[in-house]
């Protein structure tokens, strides 16, 4: 599938000249190699390198089809655990958390909406921010929403691994990413010719949690940064790859992700959480891809200190907007522009589904750089 489109004048020229130099070098070389190609990747942050400089026309022109997976941390938090925290809101408790969450809608309303009918939501950028918070108003419950992939897991360990106030818990909505690598492949809904690693998850978690996919399913990988030229030499290496037959795992971040990982992040994540069984937005369950808190810290897991507030959110069902695909996208059947909600009913200040909300999100990075893209 080839892809038509505008893109700002400049963007790609902004690069300094040696990059402009080796940029073209990169897809001159991926050109000559002839292969077509799907790729994935599932980190937001790479979608914003790709669509901000034009990377995805460009990569489309040699043969490269790059595709977003589920890597927006608060795309894929399900609107159950929205529910929880906007029951948790009502009943009085102070709900900590990272702005992206704040707009997210639910079936009953966003932690905006019920912040204007009073409830007390506050905006924090680290889990400092929740300890000094919940010392200094010792008189209130504070729950602090855990968010993200492993990235952020750590720090939400670290939390409850200091000496806490018994009036701040932790509602978990951290998630890992090779698990939800596999179900994209069992599921087979899109055939994929490689895999673009996070290179934020991967300084956490290292390189050998990616190599069941070169193992069982054949796949080439390579992890990278989040500079234009990482993009285009990881595609360069995958386009290679496919060429010669030799599926591999290559590790082009090699500056910040070493193989074994942060031992001491890891180490910290194992103490504190153990996986478990939890559907994404627009998957099924997924085994032991989320990350819940160990009973030797009950005492701080929101869902057990406040389990008689949040029964009746478990017992129900819930569903996606009317009209909203941010599923479909999670799971690279389609994208954001193919949605037809897209940059009409929801927009960033009228967001519909989470795709458009976070910033991270392949949406709201879309619509925030104003391409437009049409397919041929």
């Amino acid at each position: 599938m080839r892809g038509v489109g505008r893109v700002d004048k400049g963007e790609f020229n902004a690069f300094r000249f040696r990059d402009r130099e080796s940029a073209k070098r990169l897809l001159d070389a991926i050109k000559r190699l002839k292969v077509e190609l799907r790729v994935m990747h599932v980190c937001g942050t790479h979608q914003d390198t790709l669509v901000r400089y034009g990377l995805e026309q460009l990569l489309l022109d040699v043969g490269v089809e790059v595709r977003q997976g589920p890597g927006c941390p608060v795309c894929v938090t399900t609107t159950r655990e929205i529910e929880e925290a906007l029951a948790l809101a009502r009943a009085g408790v102070t709900i900590l958390t990272f702005g992206d969450m704040i707009k997210v809608p639910a079936e009953s309303g966003s932690l905006r909406s019920v912040k204007t009918e009073g409830a007390d939501v506050r905006v924090v950028y680290s889990s400092i921010d929740a300890l000094k918070m919940a010392k200094k108003e010792s008189e209130k419950r504070f729950v602090y929403l855990g968010i993200g992939f492993e990235t952020t897991a750590p720090s939400t360990a670290a939390l409850l691994l200091k000496d806490s106030p018994p009036n701040l818990s932790i509602l978990s909505y951290h998630r890992v990413v090779p698990p939800a690598l596999r179900a994209i492949l069992e599921m087979g809904e899109v055939k994929l010719d490689g895999f673009i690693e996070p290179g934020h998850v991967s300084v956490i978690i290292g390189e050998e949690p990616y190599r069941f996919i070169t193992e069982e399913y054949r796949i080439p990988q390579v992890i990278a940064g989040f500079e234009p030229l990482d993009l285009l030499m990881a595609a360069y290496l995958l386009a290679k790859m496919k060429k010669e037959g030799k599926p591999r795992l290559i590790n082009e971040y090699r500056r910040a992700v070493r193989p074994e990982g942060n031992r001491l992040a890891l180490q910290a994540m194992e103490r504190v959480f153990y996986p478990v069984d939890r559907e994404w937005r627009g998957f099924p369950t997924i085994p032991s891809s989320a990350l819940e808190v160990r009973e030797e810290f009950s005492n701080k897991n929101a869902r057990i200190v406040y389990e008689d507030l949040l029964r009746e959110v478990w017992k129900r069902t819930f569903r996606e907007p009317p009209g909203c695909r941010c599923p479909e996208v999670l799971r690279g059947l389609i994208r954001s522009e193919e949605c037809p909600l897209f940059g009409k009913a929801c927009t960033p200040e009228n967001p519909i589904g989470p795709c458009m909300v976070s910033a991270e999100g392949s949406c709201n990075i879309l619509y925030r750089y104003g391409k437009v893209f049409r397919r041929r």
